[in-house]
């Protein structure tokens, strides 16, 4: 077993109160902490408990905590130790201790995606990559199963600039489908009709540009 040693009371107390130096890294560290009776982490335990039960929650807990976490406490652990101890010396006291604690354990809480906070906004899942499909957009989008009984129902979320390519759905041969958008720009076209919508002008354009690239690519193979 690695002898725990300090010494932080000389170096910082060492000339003002040389005896209590001697008696933190001394006597404290160097014997009390070094006696086999007890094993490190079960005294690490203990220190975090007896200093959360004092109500210090300065840098000398922030000390234990890794120590603590040095010597094999992991968060699940600390989690239970805290929340059981909170229970008899006061809630606030675990407030405070799991701020510090949730540093040591470095458990931040991550950055939400633009696809997370999207998702929060919405009822429905936004779902996995739809890659199985992927030959029909251009861009990501995102397919998530609601429900598969009798009638299948599936949730597609675009991400900004994902066009959906050309493609038909006949109902003549079980392929049939309704669409209900409920949030972005885009345009409908039934077939055999103009298309109608907030991108319908742009698209107009760009089906005819591409016709008249056609054209100009057949001129040039013939």
């Amino acid at each position: 077993m690695k002898k725990i040693a300090q010494t932080a009371g000389k170096d910082q107390l060492g000339r003002f109160v040389p005896d209590f130096a001697h008696f933190n890294d001394d006597v404290l560290f160097g014997e009390n902490w070094n006696n086999p009776d007890i094993d490190l982490k079960t005294r690490c335990i203990i220190t975090v408990v007896a200093l959360m039960s004092s109500g210090i929650t300065d840098s000398s807990l922030t000390y234990h905590l890794e120590n603590a976490k040095a010597h094999g406490v992991t968060k699940a652990e600390i989690a239970a130790i805290v929340t059981h101890v909170g229970f008899y010396v006061g809630w606030p006291k675990a407030w405070a201790v799991f701020r510090l604690a949730k540093d040591v354990w470095n458990e931040t809480e991550p950055e939400l995606t633009e696809k997370d906070k999207y998702q929060n906004t919405i009822l429905f899942p936004i779902g996995a990559p739809n890659d199985g499909f992927k030959q029909y957009f251009i861009g990501q989008s995102y397919l998530a199963p609601v429900s598969k009984e009798q009638v299948g129902i599936f949730n597609v979320t675009f991400e900004p600039g994902c066009r959906n390519n050309w493609h038909i759905h006949h109902a003549d041969k079980g392929g049939g489908q309704i669409l209900i958008c409920i949030g972005g720009r885009g345009y409908v076209q039934v077939w055999g009709k103009e298309a109608v919508g907030d991108e319908a002008r742009r698209l107009r354009q760009y089906s005819r540009w591409r016709e008249a690239l056609a054209r100009r690519r057949a001129g040039q193979l013939v």
